[in-house]
Formats: C-alpha cells, structure tokens, sequence
C-alpha cells in the first residue's frame, strides 16, 4: 500500500512525525448483506471479544463483503486531501471509523489531535432536545470542557443565523436551520482535523460563501482538511493530494491531477454506454418518408473523429443524413443535459434560433455544429438531437447520443469553461 512521499507535498516541513495528524494503516471493515446473519455474526463476536477468544481474520465468512480492504494513507497538518470514489467504494464507512463512529476490523487509525466531523450535518442531534442543549452536547462530545463552549456559545448562535429558535427542540428546525447549526457547531470547536462529506451546499448562496470563507480561515489557521466530493474540480482546487477508493481498496494515492485524471477515466469509460460516434442502418421506412441519418460524430476542427470533447477545447458535432427528395426549411435541434442529471437542460441550441433553416435537394449532406469554445466541465451528458421540417414535422430524433468531456485543469472550480485572457496594463500616473 501506498504511503505519502513527503517530498510530494509542497512547502510542507520534511520527515517531522509531529507533522502527521492522522495516519490510517492498512484499514480493513467488512459487512454483512444479510440482516439476520449480520445480527448473528455480531454477537458472536461480541462474546468471543468479551471473553478475549476473537482472532482477527481476513477471511469472508458467508454473505460478507469487504467494505475497506487494507487502507492506508497519511494526513499532514495544514493539508487538504480529497476522497473520491463511486458509491459503494467505501469512502463513507472510512470516514465513520475515523470520527470514531466504528471500529475497524483490522488495522489501526492514529489521529494526532480533535476531529469534527462535518457528516449528514444535524443528522446528529438529538430532536427532542432544544438547539440550545445541542450545542453544549455536541461540543463536549468533540472534547471541549463546558467553560470553553460557553466562551464559544454566542459564535456559534450568530454564525447559524436561527434567532431565538435555539431554545426551540431541534425536531420544530427546518433541514436547512439543523444543517446550519451542525456546521456552525462543528467549525467553532477549532479542530485540527476536519471531515467534510459533501455538504458545502448548505442554506442560501450567501450562506454558502460565509461557510467557504470559515473553511478558509480554518485552513489558513493550520487545520487539515479531509474533504469527500464528487465534484472534481473542487478537490482540484483545494487538496494538494488525494485517494481514490474503489470497490474499498486505494487505487490511486498522490498528487490530486494524477489520481482525478484515473478517477475520471475509470468515472466516465467503465459502464456508461458512451456513443460518442453513432452510425445509422438504413430502415424500409427512410425510403417511404425520403430522409435517411447516417451518423452522429464529434469531430475537431481539422475533421477528425474524435471519442470526446475538452472543456475549453473547439469541436464540431457533425450529423450525416441522406435525402432521397427535396425539403424545405429542415431544421435540427440539440439538447444536451448531464448524464442522469435533472431538470432543465444544460443547453439548447436549433438551426431556427440561430436563423440557419435550409432547403437540401436529393443527395448526401453532413450538418455541422461548430462549437469555437466547449463550455462544459468535465462530466458525462446526453445528447437529444431532433431533425424536422415545416416547423413542426419530424424526421428523425435521436435521444442518447453519450459524449464525455474531460478536462482542461485550467477550471478551479467552475462548473463551466468561461474563455478569457489577461491584460496587465502600467498605468501613466505610476511612472
């Protein structure tokens, strides 16, 4: 297993053991995926445990799974190192067992100082009690003695911004009151360690910017960073290394640009069904109705096919029909959306918007959509692609044209490629 290179890590100090705030060696957690089993499999072990006769063992018994198979890695002070993965790969039951939650079957988890979990925030707090009594419980769980959650109290009341709902039980909070609270709870313990699990949506927009500039005042104190997202250009922008689990073993351990570009590869090339290049077979009906498609390809600006757009990158979407007679005013629309995604779609672009509709005449003809800037980040999206003419009828329509599109690294985290240069200009005045 692969342990971090400490000359990897950029201006951090070298070969210090203080440096280290949490060291994960070769973790192991297995599950069971039947319930009665599982209850069985528990008591056993908790007898054998009770009368000091449990080995561990690296064998499955039967119905269990290895959720974590011998996971290893280190966390320095002051650094951010991201956890990506598919779900199912693990990164959860990891981060459980180094906030303590529960314990590995094997191998250890050494962490030098206070952790706060940032987990399903509010998830932990108990409804029946008021805001109020979830702080004070909640801190002294993170270690803090009731003398210093009072000095902290009313930071973490203006922080959340809930008024005079504290004295109210928790179960009266809204989700986003409970999430807010959770995070303002959490940060004001003044960890050394924080586990943050996809949960910097939290509340409005403004809030959100108020909760990135308390990360960012944290990260700047010294605090590490464990951050698990599925968004790749936030882990680009903010962990200088990262691990990637898959299935619960580390595939990847390093520099955060090496191992997204495995995690993507794997992320967008493995059961997904990409049909970046269709081609069409001749039906009887294409005759009857004199229009045929021949294919859909994504194309570069010199023409040649390619598996796969670039953000940032220009290409051409270059749809090939054949006509057996003449029509007027044909039209094509695309729609494209992200993969699985939902609601509106990400872009719309027709032939009659951009006052492109044309007459063809019997021949083969290839329609190209030329993109000088791809816009999209890096993700999976489908294309639906409808053909039509006289407005309203259709020819042909297309709903899964798959394309992937990967990275530029120049993104940060945009969710779109915004073209751009720069200019440095002396002004006179400064002379």
């Amino acid at each position: 297993m692969t342990i971090i290179n400490e000359q990897e890590i950029a201006g951090m100090p070298q070969n210090k053991e203080s440096d280290i705030v949490l060291s994960v060696n070769g973790v192991s957690k297995k599950f069971c995926r039947d319930l009665k089993r599982s209850l069985m499999y528990g008591v056993r072990d908790i007898t054998s445990e009770l009368l000091g006769l449990r080995e561990k063992s690296d064998k499955l018994r039967e119905q269990e799974f290895w959720a974590l198979n011998n996971v290893s890695f280190e966390l320095r002070r002051g650094e951010a190192l991201g956890l990506v993965g598919k779900n199912g790969s693990g990164k959860s039951t990891l981060l459980r067992i180094i906030a303590g939650l529960i314990k590995p079957d094997s191998g250890c988890v050494k962490v030098n100082g206070r952790v706060a979990p940032l987990i399903a925030l509010g998830a932990g707090f108990n409804p029946i009690l008021t805001g109020r009594e979830n702080i004070y419980a909640n801190m002294a769980i993170l270690g803090l003695s009731k003398k210093e959650i009072d000095e902290r109290f009313d930071e973490v009341i203006e922080f959340a911004e809930i008024g005079d709902a504290i004295d109210a039980p928790v179960q009266t909070y809204s989700s986003g009151m409970a999430a807010r609270l959770g995070f303002a709870t959490a940060i004001h313990t003044n960890p050394d360690i924080l586990l943050i699990d996809e949960v910097l949506s939290v509340g409005d927009i403004r809030f959100q910017a108020k909760c990135q500039r308390a990360l960012g005042s944290l990260r700047h104190k010294g605090t590490s960073f464990f951050m698990v997202s599925h968004k790749t250009q936030l882990i680009l922008s903010t962990c200088e290394n990262s691990v990637y689990l898959k299935k619960g073993r580390v595939i990847s351990f390093g520099n955060s640009r090496t191992v997204m570009n495995e995690y993507e590869k794997d992320l967008f090339s493995v059961g997904v069904g990409l049909k970046s290049q269709l081609f069409f077979s001749p039906k009887k009906e294409d005759r009857k109705i004199g229009f045929e498609l021949l294919y859909i390809i994504l194309k570069d600006m010199n023409g040649k096919a390619i598996d796969s757009l670039v953000s940032g990158k220009s290409a051409k979407f270059c749809i090939g029909f054949k006509c057996y007679r003449q029509f007027k005013d044909l039209s094509c629309t695309i729609k494209i959306k992200q993969l699985g995604g939902e609601g509106a779609d990400l872009i719309y672009i027709s032939t009659k918007n951009s006052d492109f509709c044309f007459d063809v005449e019997d021949g083969s003809y290839e329609l190209k959509l030329v993109i000088p800037t791809n816009i999209l980040g890096p993700n999976v999206y489908t294309a639906f692609i409808r053909i039509f003419y006289d407005s309203i009828k259709t020819l042909k329509f297309v709903e899964d044209f798959t394309f992937e599109v990967s990275t530029n690294g120049l993104m940060g985290q945009s969710q779109y490629f915004q073209p751009h240069t720069w200019e440095l200009e002396l002004l006179k005045g400064n002379q």
